[in-house]
């Protein structure tokens, strides 16, 4: 599975296929509940985690009220370590700037640390139509790769795969993108990590081109930070010669001080460490160490328009750590993929809406993919109020129309007329409670019948309860 998301089917459609996939449920629950544990017992051996918590939402709030003057500041600082950053008004824009510069050093393959950014603009097959290839070097996107799939989570983008699938993908597609998978290769993860090790080394010790993305952006310094497990992302970033980090707008932070609360909060609360085992930070460039060239591409991408919305624009304060899908009972159920988006999940249900827009079947859909139960807030570690932001997406979607929101209206219309008409609706309640036997079970018609093939309609009484009232307590 390649390409673009858009033109999958809406959430409804999608999803309805993935409950039935038991493989993947099981899948899913397995992982899910095994994150969501070790995060809580983590969150709770700090005392002040609430205030850490308060603590990394105000600095995101105050960066985005500001982020005009803190992103000239970026620039300042990376220009002045010897960076050069490049604009990107749009995901096209982004891949142009990218694709010249790859040419430009005359490469045709480049390696890859996980980068959502260039996941969102689609970058891989915007360097492979010009004929530049581009290795994905975090073990599950090499999973993902080599699989022909699409990433379903934010920090386990192969989470819907078992050992099993992931050892038949390594038998099969590894030798079509360079070392082959060892003979005899079993599903033990032990033999899973040293094939895909083999596999990586020779391709970070042949790229001359790295391409990243970045956790965070200190603006006083023009510091980029990539935090990983793996290691992938320390040899991306200091092996090759050129280094190109493509990093949404959203991710500056104002000081060195608020990176130390965000390096804090994020670990716990998507891995449930206390720490990243590897935090890679770099300036610009510097003689005889790293890359010599260093390029940073600033990405809008329906950033600035999902700023203007003074409910939705919480959604920029996501550090990514995936807390909200771990404890998400619809994700957990769909899966990543039927919300179509790079961004699954809660926190995907409210991002790919706005920085896409509501145009197309699926992004329409997405705002009404939750339970609204609020799990996926209480556990924000920068305490997005998800649930808000739905609800406000979806009033928008119900604005724009279409058939199931006409549908609605109509009912709703009807409904007002019948609660202003006392005698209609109290003859229409006697006539109801006498032909309640004949009624079915389910309501005909198109957009009636759906409503009621999930829901079982109330039972009504023999008597209309105004009936009953006159007669035993008028």
């Amino acid at each position: 599975m390649s390409g673009t998301y858009l033109g999958m089917p809406s959430f409804p459609e999608a999803a309805r296929d993935a409950v039935r996939d038991v493989t993947l449920r099981g899948n899913l629950r397995r992982a899910t509940h095994t994150i969501r544990d070790k995060r809580a017992g983590a969150v709770a051996e700090l005392d002040d985690w609430g205030r850490l918590r308060e603590a990394g939402k105000r600095i995101k709030d105050h960066t985005l009220r500001h982020l005009d003057r803190y992103l000239v500041q970026v620039e300042e600082a990376v220009t002045a370590a010897g960076g050069t950053v490049h604009w990107a008004a749009d995901a096209a824009e982004a891949n142009a700037i990218v694709t010249r510069l790859v040419q430009e050093t005359g490469e045709s393959e480049v390696v890859k640390v996980k980068s959502m950014a260039t996941q969102e603009t689609g970058l891989n097959e915007a360097l492979e139509a010009h004929g530049i290839r581009a290795y994905e070097t975090d073990l599950a996107e090499l999973i993902v790769q080599l699989g022909k799939d699409r990433p379903s989570h934010l920090l386990v983008p192969a989470i819907h795969r078992n050992r099993g699938e992931i050892r038949d993908i390594f038998r099969s597609e590894m030798s079509e993108w360079g070392r082959p998978a060892p003979e005899g290769l079993t599903d033990t993860p032990a033999e899973l990590a040293e094939a895909a090790r083999l596999h990586l080394r020779e391709k970070f010790l042949r790229a001359r081109v790295g391409i990243s993305g970045a956790n965070f952006m200190v603006a006083e310094t023009g510091t980029l930070v990539v935090v990983e497990s793996e290691g992938n992302g320390r040899m991306c970033l200091t092996l090759p010669e050129t280094l190109i980090s493509v990093v949404g707008i959203e991710k500056v932070i104002p000081t060195w001080r608020d990176l130390e609360v965000f390096l804090q909060l994020l670990p716990r609360s998507s891995t449930a460490e206390r720490m990243n085992p590897y935090t890679t930070m770099w300036t610009g460039t510097t003689d005889g160490d790293g890359p010599r060239a260093f390029h940073l591409v600033l990405l809008d991408n329906g950033r600035t328009d999902t700023l203007a919305d003074e409910v939705g624009r919480q959604a920029l304060r996501c550090i990514r750590c995936s807390a909200c899908l771990n404890v998400c009972p619809v994700y957990e159920r769909a899966g990543g993929h039927a919300y179509g988006s790079v961004y699954p999940g809660p926190i995907g249900a409210i991002l790919s809406p706005q920085l896409r827009g509501t145009a197309s079947a699926i992004d329409a859909s997405l705002p009404y993919a939750s339970s609204l139960c609020g799990a996926c807030y209480d556990v924000c570690p920068v305490a997005i109020d998800i649930p808000e932001v739905l609800v406000h997406l979806r009033e928008k979607v119900a604005d724009q129309g279409g058939k199931g929101h006409r549908l609605e209206r109509a009912a709703m219309r009807a409904a007002t007329w019948l609660l202003d008409h006392p005698a209609a609706l109290t003859a229409g309640e006697r006539l109801a409670s006498k032909t309640r036997k004949l009624h079915p079970e389910r309501l005909p018609g198109p957009g009636a019948r759906q409503w009621t093939n999930s829901r079982d309609l109330p039972d009504l009484p023999a008597e209309p309860f105004r009936d009953w009232w006159k007669k035993n307590r008028a």
